[in-house]
């Protein structure tokens, strides 16, 4: 399900249409799959249970049915989600399109696969909020399920891939403490990151994602990269200039004269992350920019299925 071979998700005015025929092809997929078992549709009433108050009847399908049932209000809902974004500039990487595709960076695979996630929520009667960081915690919004809530995250979301964060540092530690601080009841936390922290203080980094279990939250971590580059280092045996997105700063070389060392230390810190997630029992989840977005849905529902 490769919808990034067909639309360049950076062009935002298609977001929302391109979100939509995501979810609506991983649904049509999940019937066909041996997956079928898994809830993706929420029925909008529940049964009227005596001494309720009469006030939530929807009298509308009593008269239709002969039976009462009570309606479902946001404060009903069954989940609370909150998905965290890394806006940093590492996250716009890359910012040139292999010829004759479409140019599909972190960030805008990361804006994609969560509005995606916000309508499944939403079919669900789920409740979601929204964080954004970079160098801080630009955007923290609580939970909601309604259409208008779900509209101002879709705004928000647009604004962030149509104005590009250049230079901007990853503060991934601190604006998570943040997060878990000001996501008051248990939730859902999933985040889409790099995870590529400022001065590569891995240990802060790890504190941060304990400070989230600490306070009784479940996380999924889609650790999402161009794997093809930035993991397999896979560039042609030509000179490059390399430039930092973070800091400007330039190094010119050879690919091939760094390859081994490079891909060696990236395999070292995805190992050391993988080691911390499944000590302190958070799902880590490989997020390849390049690949479709069951990678993502499937892990959400699997979670879901477990949480309930």
């Amino acid at each position: 399900m490769s919808i990034l071979k067909e639309y360049d998700v950076r062009q935002t005015g298609n977001l929302e249409l391109l979100a939509k025929q995501v979810v609506e092809g991983f649904i049509i997929g999940l019937h066909k799959s041996p997956f079928h078992g898994f809830s993706v549709e929420f029925a909008e009433h529940r049964i009227f249970n005596p001494g309720e108050s009469t006030k939530s009847i929807d009298w509308k399908v009593f008269a239709r049915t002969d039976k009462l049932f009570s309606k479902q209000y946001e404060e009903e809902t069954n989940l609370r989600c909150q998905i965290v974004i890394d806006a940093s500039s590492s996250m716009y990487f890359p910012q040139e399109a292999p010829k004759g595709q479409p140019l599909v960076n972190k960030l805008a695979f990361s804006s994609l696969a969560a509005l995606s996630l916000m309508y499944l929520l939403q079919k669900q009667r789920d409740a979601f909020g929204l964080s954004i960081f970079s160098d801080n915690l630009d955007l923290h919004t609580t939970c909601k399920s309604s259409t208008r809530h779900l509209n101002l995250l879709l705004a928000q979301l647009d604004k962030l891939l149509d104005k590009p964060n250049l230079n901007k540092s990853t503060a991934a530690a601190n604006s998570l403490h943040q997060i878990s601080e000001a996501t008051h009841r248990r939730s859902l936390v999933i985040i889409f990151s790099d995870m590529f922290e400022q001065g590569r203080d891995i240990e802060a980094l790890f504190a941060a994602l304990q400070h989230l279990k600490y306070n009784k939250h479940e996380v999924v971590l889609f650790h999402t990269v161009d794997k093809k580059l930035e993991e397999d280092f896979e560039f042609e045996n030509r000179p490059y200039i390399f430039v930092d997105m973070e800091t400007g700063e330039k190094v010119r070389l050879q690919s091939n004269q760094v390859k081994d060392y490079y891909i060696k230390q990236m395999i070292e810190f995805k190992q050391k992350l993988k080691m911390r997630c499944l000590q302190y029992k958070i799902d880590f989840v490989e997020a390849d920019i390049n690949e479709g977005f069951q990678q993502i849905l499937m892990p959400y529902l699997v979670k879901r299925s477990k949480m309930l």
